[in-house]
């Protein structure tokens, strides 16, 4: 086969075989291999296939090369410099689409921070929970806030409904996590130590809808922080700064009595409830944190484990049968969120640090080999973390330092010797808040813009909510899917 020959000047070259996964951008057979300069970088090399005698496309088309399942960010011969490769060598170049900026969308905007966000849509997990389906077109954003109320969103930025003020049996503190179980099904927490379940009814014009309180959990004696949430087991994790991880059932009749020294007197509620609401008590209350938990989730594969993280340092894995503990990986700090990676064939979980990082964790390996890659970036704690729900490489992050940023984890560098070596990963987007951006819409009287929670639906798109009391969307199809 003749290999189609380019020009490189003084430079040395290397031979090139060019592949990938999308079949309406694939070369010909014969036009696969190619010597190409070894000084070429990213863009040189997308030009290259954009050039007559390769792709001949109409229009140029932005393209990432992945070596190794890892994005080119250096010229060819660096890259075989570093690996210790002869330019004889014949470079496997695997060519994907540029990823696409998340756009600004819409903001909505609230009475109170907003602490936490969670979407309803005919692909999100909950959506597929339940006998009603989620139309697509009609997805669902909840968004929990310091004012003790929750609200559900339709994406034109309508509230069409608000949680229960404290005297119709609502929370009698800010809410912390606020999660759909189900289409018509909601789950909260609380400062207050309660987590609350909900029905949820949407009315036949879909512009309004009812959520009515139905039972009240008792177990935590602090702030209960986290939830997570399995509709078809009608459980609910929860992790509390009292150090306990909880497991509660979503039915009252599957559920124990609550502990009488955990119920509130009138005195200690503060309020007089209108409303009669069943009270019980955990299933199990797991003392498995030294520090204040932070964070807890299902296995997405095996809903019979969870996985906890805590400001103790530690991830813990917990058989929920017996409730146990299964497994201890320590970090170097306090951890503040967690979320799992399931689309990676070794399967991942992503912690984020009170050091402004995000540290990835194979809970699957042994013991002596914690730590998978960090990712760095962010200028202060990382709160709140959300899987890219269109590859198996995504995922964002929302920080106390007012930016959500994205990362792709095939795009990563060798750690310094500063940053303690390994893997290193660096985010591929910025996402900022928007209301910082108008200075009629900057916070006052002292507020910042504390990033607090933020999720990512195929449909939707990517929310995040937090100190300046907006609800923001920036569309993110397509961000890191190869």
């Amino acid at each position: 086969m003749d290999t189609p020959m380019v020009d490189a000047g003084r430079q040395g070259q290397v031979l090139v075989y060019f592949h990938t996964d999308s079949p309406d951008i694939e070369l010909p057979e014969g036009k696969r291999q190619l010597l190409v300069p070894t000084d070429v970088r990213r863009y040189g090399l997308s030009q290259i296939l954009n050039s007559e005698s390769m792709l001949d496309t109409s229009s140029p088309i932005p393209f990432d090369f992945l070596i190794n399942g890892t994005f080119l960010r250096t010229t060819l011969d660096e890259y075989l410099t570093a690996n210790g490769l002869s330019s004889e060598t014949t470079v496997n170049l695997q060519y994907v689409r540029s990823l696409i900026p998340p756009l600004y969308e819409a903001s909505f905007e609230h009475d109170d921070w907003v602490s936490s966000v969670d979407i309803l849509s005919s692909t999100s997990v909950a959506g597929t929970w339940g006998k009603n389906s989620v139309v697509q077109g009609q997805e669902r954003i909840l968004s929990g806030s310091f004012d003790g109320l929750f609200r559900v969103w339709n994406k034109s930025g309508q509230a069409i409904v608000t949680s229960a003020s404290a005297s119709a049996g609502g929370h009698t503190s800010s809410i912390k996590a606020a999660k759909f179980i189900s289409p018509t099904q909601i789950a909260s927490s609380d400062m207050d130590r309660v987590v609350r379940v909900w029905n949820y009814r949407e009315a036949e014009d879909q512009l309004s809808a009812k959520v009515k309180p139905t039972l009240e959990l008792y177990g935590h004696k602090r702030s209960v922080d986290c939830i997570a949430v399995h509709g078809p087991s009608n459980r609910i994790l929860s992790a509390s700064a009292d150090c306990s991880i909880g497991l509660w059932s979503t039915e009252a009749s599957s559920a124990p009595a609550a502990p009488p020294s955990l119920l509130p007197s009138a005195k200690r509620r503060k309020v007089t409830t209108s409303v009669t609401i069943p009270q019980r008590g955990a299933l199990s209350m797991m003392s498995m944190h030294t520090a204040p938990a932070t964070a807890v989730i299902f296995n997405p594969l095996d809903p019979t484990v969870a996985y906890s993280a805590s400001q103790d340092h530690t991830v813990r894995t917990i058989d929920l049968v017996t409730s146990t503990l299964v497994d201890t990986r320590t970090t170097s700090h306090p951890l503040f969120c967690l979320s799992a990676l399931p689309g990676i064939s070794s399967q991942l979980l992503a912690a984020g640090t009170s050091a402004r990082h995000i540290t990835l964790l194979d809970p699957r390996v042994s013991a002596t080999s914690t730590q998978v890659m960090t990712l760095r970036g962010h200028t202060n704690l990382v709160c709140s973390i959300a899987p890219d729900p269109n590859s198996n490489y995504g995922l964002v992050s929302a920080s106390y330092d007012g930016t959500c940023r994205v990362w792709d984890l095939r795009s990563s560098r060798q750690g310094t010797r500063e940053e303690g070596g390994g893997s290193v990963g660096e985010a591929v987007y910025v996402i900022d808040r928007e209301s910082q951006k108008d200075a009629s819409k900057k916070p006052v009287g002292g507020e910042g813009v504390k990033v607090f929670g933020v999720a990512w639906d195929k449909e939707v798109g990517i929310v995040s909510g937090g100190e300046d009391k907006m609800l923001q969307i920036n569309t993110g199809r397509g961000i890191t899917k190869a």
